[in-house]
């Protein structure tokens, strides 16, 4: 259906009416439409690969593995946490407040969310975020990808015919239809995508001043360090997974490859093999490789792989009437060159040598850069690995491994500056949608007058020594 104004504010106004009646305060409530949420995927999930499939060429076992599977796995550990996270905190008053002494913190829903998800895990990250922000007790208007139609489409059939559409509802449409979703006066908004829309997402929401969670790309790209004492096989062959996975379009995947220049032949090789073994000498013929999402991004990876057709060490081919293009690899690339200095988000990768000894003066140059929303690390050095990835700024990130730090249970998937703010996943999804309020209860008998005047004199004096004695 075409959208107005008029329209995208009936919804949000059904959907506040709804959310004052206070029906999403109950935990048991909200367990039950988290369990619908679950069984609405499962009854779903061929309709669902089958968008996939459509949108972005992915085979059932990676849309399972990376898109469907997931949200199966957040509800769970939501449904898993859920009575304990909602519980309101006790803390005692301190004796500053005495005879007050109890203070509850409760964990208050929002409002009224919208969550604005991208085309390239378009049933993760909208469902899974939707997960969260029915953890927290909010009503919740989808705006989907335009881009990935199908997606939408199926997302549309399941949301319908699991919620009514005052408690959650999708809304399809280019970024006309997003721009009126973002007029409407939201109580929070949830965004995943680049961060040049996301300015226009913070500029819209600072009118009503509502709060905003994102998750970005990054402006400069995710970097993948492989230093002389790694195991050159095991880093190529997971970096060569990763990079295959959804053809590049993953905002933590791989952007560019620093690798010391010592081992450099020896990983391009080890590389070269793994991208072979994994899907074949021609990728781009592969119905199992994933496809670009428009030709758009096939001819920008045309264009960047003429630009750079002298140095291509892999690949730089595609396949134009499937959109597929294959993982390229780009050697050597200067560190200062533009191909390294933004975000890719399709299979190129540019491998750029550095000395080993030299490797302080790389992450000098990597920090004074935007924060990446991941960062990886190959190394037999553990004790250098720990100590990086526990100084530079990024969202998360592996040392020896890529990616998966994102599936551990109990952690948050975050970014940090041009890659984000906020987080979410199980427990920190949760808080990510609810705001916490500070309630003391008061006593009417035993009140002391510290806080009233007189403040001078010898009352005055015993009084300060009183509050000196709290202060411990």
């Amino acid at each position: 259906m075409p959208y107005t104004e008029e329209a995208v504010h009936g919804i949000v106004q059904k959907q506040r009416r709804f959310f004052q009646t206070g029906a999403t305060l109950d935990v048991n409530w909200r367990i039950e439409q988290l369990k619908k949420l679950r069984q609405a995927v499962i009854d779903h999930q061929e309709a669902l690969e089958a968008a996939l499939y459509e949108d972005l060429g992915k085979s059932p076992m990676e849309a399972y593995l990376c898109d469907i599977g997931p949200v199966i796995v957040e509800v769970n550990e939501i449904l898993h946490g859920i009575r304990k996270w909602a519980r309101p905190e006790r803390h005692f008053s301190g004796l500053m407040c005495f005879p007050s002494v109890s203070t509850a913190v409760y964990k208050m829903p929002y409002g009224v969310s919208l969550i604005i998800s991208p085309f390239n895990f378009p049933i993760l990250l909208t469902l899974g975020v939707l997960a969260a922000s029915i953890s927290g007790g909010n009503t919740a208007v989808l705006k989907t990808s335009s881009k990935s139609a199908a997606s939408t489409r199926a997302l549309k059939k399941l949301v319908a015919e699991t919620f009514p559409e005052e408690f959650v509802t999708v809304v399809d449409g280019g970024h006309d239809v997003a721009d009126m979703c973002l007029d409407e006066r939201f109580d929070k908004i949830f965004y995943t995508g680049s961060p040049a829309v996301a300015r226009h997402v913070l500029e819209k929401a600072s009118r009503h001043l509502t709060s905003v969670a994102l998750e970005l790309g990054g402006e400069t790209g995710n970097w993948c360090i492989v230093r002389k004492d790694a195991d050159l096989r095991d880093a190529a062959r997971k970096i060569a997974f990763f990079k295959l996975c959804n053809a590049g379009q993953i905002c933590i995947n791989i952007n560019q490859i620093a690798v010391a220049e010592e081992v450099a032949e020896t990983f391009l090789a080890e590389l070269k093999r793994a991208f072979i073994r994994q899907i074949g000498e021609k990728p781009e013929d592969n119905p199992e490789y994933p496809k670009l999402i428009t030709p758009a991004v096939y001819e920008k990876c045309e264009r960047l792989t003429a630009e750079y057709r002298d140095r291509v060490v892999f690949g730089g081919t595609g396949n134009r009437e499937a959109v597929r293009f294959a993982p390229t690899v780009i050697y050597p690339v200067r560190i200062d060159e533009d191909i390294v200095r933004h975000e890719l988000f399709c299979p190129l990768l540019p491998v750029v040598p550095f000395r080993d000894a030299e490797t302080e003066a790389l992450l000098n140059v990597i920090a004074e850069r935007e924060h990446p929303l991941s960062m990886y690390v190959f190394t037999a050095d553990k004790r250098w690995a720990k100590r990086v990835m526990s100084t530079q700024q990024y969202g998360g990130g592996c040392i020896n491994e890529v990616c998966i730090h994102m599936m551990v249970k109990g952690v948050p998937f975050n970014g940090t500056g041009h890659s984000g703010m906020g987080a979410y996943h199980g427990e920190w999804g949760f808080r990510e949608f609810t705001h916490p309020q500070t309630v003391l209860t008061g006593k009417t008998r035993f009140n002391l007058p510290l806080r009233e005047h007189p403040y001078s004199g010898e009352i005055g004096k015993k009084k300060r020594k009183l509050l000196k004695l709290f202060e411990r």
